[in-house]
């Protein structure tokens, strides 16, 4: 990541006062005429507030995806029939899925992205502030859209986040249109918001921040960026072709009537493959701030960070059949996707090398987004290690659509994802509020939360090798003892986010120790040069920016 000055110098100060100054006298011009109540947050085209707005509504939906889980865990706590019907049963899992992908990882990161890129890159706000409050106004749309199919008569979507037709289409509930009225809007909100981001970045650069000096957060982001734009026309595609089927006759996923089920599958899985690297993407940024910080060393490698990010996201696009090995694939093909599978470890593991090697002989400090980013390496490593052996075609025929695949995606998208913008929110609250995060209640999180995760996904990749199918109500036996430890653990987990929930509650209300410009020895950024918290309104003069050309991090 590029420094611009040295934390705490004198020029440093006086640049952070000088942009304290003019922002606030900018934000009381802007004030006298804007307008105040719910009606600012409705109208509010500031890149803060909107960026508030999707973190506060991630966070609603990740404790409404939440309460969904808990009661599928209370379901399988114990063998037989307990609390639920098997058809509710899997309505609880199919929106657990939507929710927690669509309306929690990816509108987090959209968040983090509104409140930290202008600041990261010295831009005064996005480059298109009225597009960015309609694509987040979209969201809460398109969700209570979603949710309320629960009440529709014959219930909300029961077949699987990855709606896989004909059971989504011949077999579906009525409410299955809504459904796709409501993936529709949240994929409009994700293309506009991918072309705010990569306008601002592209266009709104500080004077003298190359693209090689802009910290990884603001790479791993304009490639995600690009990365929406080429997948969610694909999902907006095959969702249009499931209302076409049920609605106006046509079989294209219907055997039947000549259409081919597993083209659903192909169409599905290139959307979804490189959305699985959407949401771990700007989790690698966070890290990749975070290590360095509290590591007080330079990032390992900027350079093959961003090419190694890069590689990623192409080769995202050319593995998608690995989900698709027991479909009857040609020899050749299961080969091609299993080589190819294997490949995008290579830059993957590059960034968990680079990380491992900006924290040798680091001078290293313990703070609460530092644990939540080493939590974060070991057990995403632990994800990718058994993505690595979900790779392989023909031992792929035994772990699919087992547990072990539900442990794998969840130790990616949880102790990875979840835990990345948890290590995000964390490093940056004292710059969006001003006083720190209470640490004892951080601690407790910290300590629950990696405890609760672990008891939860980690017996499922036994279950799962013992052969338990994934997305059933009941089961034998046999499995009962590693549902119990998972139905605790989900327990356990869900709870102490009851904890976060406390620690933002008292940020916000400003109750906590007062933070500093830098509340972090080591942080560097132009963010940084900003008082705690931010004004409203930053950055009406470019601030200078002082690019180290000659530093090892850039070779």
């Amino acid at each position: 990541m590029s420094s611009t000055l040295p934390p705490h110098s004198d020029k440093q100060q006086a640049l952070s006062d000088s942009a304290a100054g003019g922002a606030a006298a900018s934000a009381a011009d802007h004030h006298q005429s804007a307008p105040s109540g719910p009606l600012r947050w409705l109208l509010t085209t500031n890149h803060k507030e909107i960026g508030s707005l999707y973190l506060l509504f991630s966070l609603l939906m990740f404790f409404i995806g939440g309460v969904l889980a808990l009661v599928v865990r209370a379901e399988l706590f114990q063998p037989g029939l307990m609390f639920v019907q098997p058809e509710f049963f899997n309505q609880m899992t199919t929106m657990h899925g939507l929710i927690m992908v669509f309306g929690a990882i990816m509108p987090a990161f959209v968040g983090l992205a509104n409140w930290m890129l202008p600041l990261q890159i010295g831009a005064p706000d996005m480059a298109l502030p009225r597009l960015n409050n309609f694509s987040f106004w979209l969201l809460p749309v398109a969700f209570t859209l979603l949710l309320s199919t629960l009440f529709m008569e014959g219930g909300g979507p029961n077949f699987g986040w990855t709606f896989y037709a004909p059971l989504s289409t011949t077999y579906a509930p009525p409410s299955t249109s809504f459904f796709i009225l409501a993936m529709h809007l949240a994929g409009i909100s994700s293309i506009l918001g991918a072309i705010n981001i990569i306008a601002t970045i592209l266009n709104l650069r500080t004077p003298g921040m190359r693209l090689m000096d802009m910290p990884l957060f603001v790479w791993t982001w304009l490639i995600t960026a690009f990365l929406l734009i080429a997948v969610m026309p694909v999902l907006a595609g095959v969702v249009t072709m499931m209302l076409l089927d049920i609605n106006f006759g046509t079989s294209f996923f219907d055997a039947a009537g000549g259409g081919d089920p597993v083209l659903f599958q192909h169409l599905f899985w290139f959307f979804g493959h490189p959305e699985v690297y959407i949401m771990i993407l700007p989790a690698f940024g966070i890290i990749s701030a975070i290590v360095p910080t509290f590591a007080r060393k330079r990032l390992f490698g900027y350079a093959s960070m961003v090419y190694a990010t890069a590689s990623i996201a192409l080769l995202s696009f050319v593995v998608w059949a690995h989900h698709m090995f027991t479909v009857g694939l040609p020899l050749v093909a299961e080969l091609f996707f299993m080589y190819t599978t294997m490949l995008i470890a290579v830059p993957t593991g590059v960034k968990v090398f680079n990380w491992m090697a900006t924290l040798f002989r680091g001078s290293i400090s313990f703070e609460l987004p530092m644990l939540f980013a080493l939590a974060f390496i070991v057990q995403f490593t632990i994800g990718g290690l058994s993505g690595v052996m979900l790779a392989i075609s023909p031992a792929d025929f035994q772990y699919h659509d087992t547990y072990f695949v539900v442990a794998h995606f969840h130790y990616v998208l949880v102790p990875g994802a979840v835990f990345a913008i948890l290590a995000a929110a964390y490093y940056w609250l004292p710059k969006w509020t001003g006083v720190y995060p209470s640490e004892k209640l951080g601690q407790a999180h910290f300590w629950l939360s990696v405890i609760g995760v672990n008891l939860t996904f980690f017996p499922m990749h036994f279950s799962g090798l013992a052969g338990m199918p994934r997305r059933i109500p009941d089961y034998a036996l046999q499995f009962a003892d590693f549902n119990l430890l998972s139905s605790i653990g989900g327990f356990l987990f869900g709870t102490s986010q009851l904890l976060f929930l406390a620690v933002v509650i008292l940020c916000m209300r400003k109750k906590g120790k007062k933070a500093p410009a830098n509340p972090w020895e080591g942080a560097e950024g132009l963010e940084w040069q900003l008082p705690s918290p931010a004004p409203l309104h930053t950055f009406d003069t470019p601030p200078e920016f002082i690019p180290e050309r000659d530093s090892p991090s850039r070779s």
